[in-house]
């Protein structure tokens, strides 16, 4: 509901499943998934718990609700561009949607089953190969080698560090000079034994605010370098011919 709507004429609004859904979204979005709840929901919504039930089953229907919401919002594909723009630009679009709803990559993670949504979503995809004079055999091994990239999302080799909260960056900066000799002890020991994974990791900075779902080091920059490999790679495959039956 906008913000500038009263209170009391938002509480006059009739409750709808799209109305549920939207306030789900929007609370998320400002506390997090983990502080979503029926009666949280129910009480932002100024209803009942109960009144929900007429519109969501339960939790598990609300979270797939959400997914929904997300994903039917991406934009649609635009008519005429050549296949490899189409995938690209459908793909990042996804991406951009999960760093606005930080919560969606967690929740999309845990469903077992894609949802109608998502699976338009992956049907429309499917749909750019072909219409690039993909054949079935290389767009079905695309489709494997994108794996959860072609909805925004990336599995890191680990997860990085949760980022410093303004108070525990204020002291460092602070105590900059009051080096712990524990930790130095620690990193130059960790450089004698681990010197490239030392190196690689002190050489990069990453931006945070681009990471999807609050994993890892998939910042902007990164996402797209490994797309556009494998869009590349896809491009040569198909322009020789491809395919993954064995040659005579």
């Amino acid at each position: 509901m906008p913000a500038d709507v009263p209170a009391e004429e938002s509480r006059r609004t009739p409750l709808s499943r799209d109305r549920v859904l939207r306030a789900a979204v929007a609370f998320a979005d400002g506390a997090g998934i983990e502080a979503l709840s029926m009666r949280r929901l129910a009480q932002e919504l100024g209803v009942v718990p109960m009144a929900l039930y007429k519109h969501v089953a339960n939790k598990e229907e609300l979270l797939d609700g959400m997914v929904e919401a997300v994903v039917a919002g991406l934009d649609p594909h635009v008519p005429g561009a050549d296949w490899k723009s189409a995938v690209r630009r459908r793909i990042l679009g996804a991406r951009e949607a999960l760093v606005r709803h930080a919560w969606a990559a967690q929740v999309i993670r845990s469903r077992t089953s894609p949802t109608p949504a998502v699976l338009a979503y992956l049907d429309s995809v499917i749909g750019m190969f072909r219409a690039g004079g993909f054949s079935l055999d290389l767009t079905h091994h695309a489709m494997h080698a994108l794996g959860s990239r072609v909805l925004g999302l990336t599995e890191e080799l680990f997860d990085a560090p949760p980022s410093p909260g303004p108070r525990a960056t204020a002291t460092a900066s602070v105590s900059a000079s009051a080096v712990d000799p524990a930790q130095t002890a620690a990193r130059e020991a960790m450089a004698l034994r681990y010197p490239h994974v030392t190196e690689l990791a002190g050489a990069v900075a990453h931006d945070r605010s681009s990471v999807v779902g609050g994993r890892g080091c998939d910042d902007r920059f990164e996402f797209e370098f490994a797309l556009d490999l494998l869009l590349d790679g896809f491009e040569r495959l198909h322009g020789q011919g491809w395919t993954s039956a064995p040659r005579p």
